[in-house]
């Protein structure tokens, strides 16, 4: 697992994506798309590869995707988000 997410915060645009989404708030590709200039199509894969590596979980809203940090994750993996994204992200739950 920590290679995955290793893996996908390796990747500029996804790791950007996570810094957005550190809010605390849900954010949909459309405001992804705006704030870091990537297609539409381009997006959606960065956040499918973060979903699979367990950092975001997502929500349908009408015609949108929601997304947002996942705040389950252990306690290794948000502190290793942390340190990825320079500052501390907004999760509810720190299980070891």
């Amino acid at each position: 697992m920590i290679l995955a997410v290793l893996s996908a915060l390796a990747e500029p645009t996804r790791l950007e994506a996570m810094r957005l989404l550190a809010d605390g708030s849900e954010h949909c590709v459309c405001e992804f798309m705006q704030k870091l200039g990537a297609t539409q199509s381009r997006m959606s894969r960065h956040m499918l590869v973060l979903r699979q590596a367990g950092l975001v979980l997502d929500r349908r809203d009408a015609q949108w995707v929601r997304y947002r940090i996942n705040p389950d994750l252990p306690l290794a993996l948000a502190r290793l988000v942390d340190a990825a994204l320079e500052r501390p992200i907004m999760v509810t739950e720190r299980a070891a």
